[in-house]
């Protein structure tokens, strides 16, 4: 390949992190760096010269994935499922932050509530994120990619206002469903507000197709987990391939809002490009209705003077 992109035939090459471009000097921040698509990503984007924070719960683990990965990197405490946590860590951040990839999550558990009450999987996957954006706006310079799923077109469809906790409806997948579209509701309004304020930050999502990582084994059907195991052998790629999206939204210059995933049959696996999302993730006045429920669940507002 040459440095245009091409293959010596000529074709353009697939994108894969070896494009990723010099990042010496610039700083991210990655939830959930500890294994997966995160560690992948944490790893790349400190292969290609940036200053990675690992933002994890469990700092040995950390430390540990943060030795795997090597060069500049460093490992901060962070449990996006309790929003006292997350505001030690803004609290304690000091500085520019170019890169803010908010990448950790759970998957399909069964019914439980995080440390402020609110359901676990939107709590974590969407709350927690929602805080933790808002508290480290301020110091963000590039911009912030969520990462969200395929699985926002399933369950539901739409984001239960009435009831977010899905209190007496639970279903594992339903509440998954739900916080991967509260993700990317969450970037269009992001980005929408950035706009508004005249800033140059830049809210985007991302989402890994299916890549085989330790996510699925805690999911609370066995049946489900059984089926995973068997999909993740047959159907999935590997965790630096399901990164792939989430660094090319990190990383290229994309506009606003953009969305990622893999190129290939179903979005299931293949290099990244720009894809859909279903029409509820697309509904500015959803998108701008959950700003505001999420604002009155942390007590965190969009910062002001962020633009200026």
């Amino acid at each position: 390949m040459d440095n245009t992109g091409k293959t010596n035939s000529g074709k353009a090459a697939k994108w894969d992190a070896s494009r990723i471009p010099d990042l010496t000097g610039r700083t991210a921040v990655v939830t959930g760096a500890n294994s997966g698509i995160g560690l992948a990503a944490a790893a790349a984007l400190a292969r290609a010269g940036a200053h990675v924070v690992f933002a994890v719960r469990d700092l040995e683990r950390g430390r540990a994935a943060a030795a795997r990965a090597g060069g500049s990197t460093e490992v901060r405490r962070l449990d996006l499922a309790d929003l006292a946590s997350v505001r030690e860590f803004a609290a304690g951040w000091d500085g520019p932050l170019d890169l803010l990839v908010n990448n950790a999550g759970v998957m399909m558990l069964p019914e439980g509530r995080t440390r402020d009450g609110f359901e676990t999987q939107l709590g974590t996957n969407h709350l927690g994120h929602f805080a933790l954006t808002n508290l480290l706006l301020p110091h963000i310079t590039d911009r912030v990619v969520t990462v969200s799923s395929g699985a926002h077109r399933m369950g539901d469809g739409y984001i239960h206002f009435e009831n977010l906790n899905l209190d007496g409806i639970y279903g594992p997948q339903r509440a998954y469903s739900q916080s991967k579209l509260a993700n990317l509701l969450f970037t269009l309004e992001l980005q929408r507000r950035l706009a508004d304020s005249g800033s140059r930050v830049r809210a985007l999502a991302a989402h890994p197709g299916w890549a085989a990582t330790n996510l699925q084994s805690h999911t609370a059907n066995p049946v489900g987990r059984a089926l995973m195991a068997v999909g993740n052998r047959l159907v999935a790629q590997d965790d630096k391939a399901g990164a792939l999206p989430t660094l090319y939204a990190s990383t290229q210059d994309l506009p606003g809002a953009s969305y990622v995933g893999p190129s290939g049959l179903g979005e299931m696996r293949g290099a990244p490009t720009l894809v859909g999302r279903s029409a509820e993730a697309s509904d500015v006045a959803a998108a701008e209705r959950l700003w505001t429920v999420s604002e009155e669940l942390t007590g965190v507002r969009f910062p002001v003077g962020v633009g200026a």
